[in-house]
């Protein structure tokens, strides 16, 4: 189970971390991802992370201002979102990938986070 809070209303060049709370399960070798969707828009990738190495991915659009990390012991999952913008608005889910599987099995419940501008 995947639950996501910390979503709020910032304004622009404000900080905010969304946390992803994991459990049911261990997650040594799966992929941990943050993605977010806009009213008419496709779901779009944002970050991820390996659980085991905490090696890190990026969509270009928040590289440099977002950092996604895990918390081993806690089973948790943060998204430090620095330097926001307006386009930033977005639903926010969490995601779980299991290991050999192509794409996410696992979604949390949403968060949303509000940017004015």
């Amino acid at each position: 189970q995947l639950q996501a809070s910390g979503g709020g209303l910032s304004q622009a060049g404000d900080s905010l971390r969304v946390s992803c709370a994991a459990s049911g399960r261990t997650f040594t070798n799966w992929i941990m991802g943050w993605f977010r969707q806009t009213p008419g828009k496709e779901r779009e990738f944002v970050a991820s992370i390996t659980w085991n190495l905490g090696t890190t991915y990026y969509s270009d659009s928040v590289k440099g201002r977002f950092t996604i990390s895990r918390d081993k012991a806690k089973v948790m999952v943060y998204l430090e979102m620095n330097n926001l913008k307006s386009e930033d608005t977005a639903v926010y889910y969490c995601a779980a990938q299991r290991p050999g599987a192509r794409s996410y099995n696992f979604w949390g419940q949403e968060t949303l986070v509000t940017v004015s501008s």
